[in-house]
């Protein structure tokens, strides 16, 4: 074998070696530049404020919402349903009666529970009672007229009325109200901290609302009951007061550079 066949007999075994020996130089020499990147990306986040701004709001409620309630007991369930339905639907008649639309009424509740007891309990051990509930949801649209819807249900044969609530119908012009207000009160915590600490605040990087308590509203009454009896002398008396709005908002500031 001459030289020259040897020296291309060689170049070709040594080929495959040469190939795998550059994809390992290329793979090592790009390695560092996505650490160097996340590294830079990790200090710049850094470098931010974050504040809650809370913006507060009092208005007055318009509607007025409450559930009302027809519990009835029988020895059967057939009796027992029968007393319910009978009652019930003189409560939404009487509902109706004062104006109260039929889209403003909604069940909010219905159960049939058998009860039963043992050797030691009230009632014999081949004995059961059976308890029919049924509830439903009334939104109030004249505000003057709570405490009358209250008492023309309750004669009518609601027995439980559990709470009353004020609300507003269309909340989002005082929620764009608050939350403008959370944006002032956000920009001047921010503010403060970093005259505080020596820097200056720079663009908004992020904002979001705080859903555990964006759009919590608060009033001064509430109310649930079961309704055994009536009084006399006018309608129940019923306050609507004032509502708060409270809305919170996550603002994140860059620091200025």
């Amino acid at each position: 074998m001459d030289n020259q066949t040897f020296k291309s007999k060689l170049a070709l075994l040594l080929a495959p070696l040469m190939l795998v020996g550059a994809v390992m130089v290329g793979t090592v020499s790009w390695g560092p530049t996505p650490v160097v990147q996340a590294q830079a990306q990790s200090d710049a986040a850094m470098r931010t404020i974050t504040v809650v701004g809370e913006g507060r709001v009092s208005i007055q409620p318009d509607v007025a919402r409450a559930n009302f309630g027809v519990e009835v007991m029988s020895g059967t369930v057939k009796e027992a349903l029968d007393s319910n339905k009978t009652t019930m639907d003189a409560v939404l008649a009487a509902l109706q009666e004062q104006g109260i639309a039929e889209n403003d009424i909604q069940t909010s509740g219905f159960s049939i529970y058998a009860e039963r007891y043992g050797p030691q309990g009230p009632l014999p051990a081949d004995e059961v009672n059976y308890r029919v509930s049924n509830n439903v949801m009334v939104t109030i649209r004249d505000l003057e007229s709570v405490g009358t819807v209250v008492d023309v249900a309750v004669e009518a044969g609601a027995n439980n009325i559990y709470g009353i609530e004020f609300r507003i119908d269309d909340p989002s012009s005082v929620e764009s109200e608050a939350r403008q207000r959370a944006v002032e009160d956000a920009a001047a915590k921010a503010a403060e901290l970093a005259e505080l600490t020596g820097v200056q605040v720079g663009a908004v990087v992020s904002i979001s609302e705080v859903i555990a308590s964006g759009g919590f509203y608060s009033s001064n009454f509430a109310q649930s009951a079961r309704v055994d009896g009536m009084g006399g002398g006018g309608p129940t008396p019923i306050a609507p007061g004032e509502l708060d709005l409270l809305m919170q908002l996550q603002v994140t500031y860059a620091i200025a550079e």
